[in-house]
């Protein structure tokens, strides 16, 4: 197995900023597209990029939720938890 597609295993995705997760995951498509691992190293590079996807998908995820609470608060809108339940009369 080359040195690479072991760092790449080793990696621990948690401990990934996004650019890094993202960039893993590039060199992992890019090994298995290029057809030249073995089963076994398919599987293992697969299966890490799935834990390299959802990592990225934790990170955007709360990007979002950052940029909207940003979003809400530079137009004074209250926080989600601070909105009025529905039986307050308007």
């Amino acid at each position: 197995m080359s040195d690479n597609i072991q760092d790449l295993l080793a990696a621990d995705p948690a401990q990934l900023n996004y650019e890094q997760a993202r960039d893993a995951l590039a060199t992992i498509v890019g090994e298995l597209e290029g057809g030249s691992t073995s089963l076994e190293q398919s599987l293992a590079l697969w299966e890490q990029g799935e834990r390299l996807a959802q990592r990225c998908k934790q990170w955007l995820d709360d990007a979002e939720i950052r940029l909207q609470a940003a979003t809400r608060a530079q137009a004074g809108a209250p926080d989600a938890g601070d909105e009025p339940s529905s039986d307050v009369p308007f």
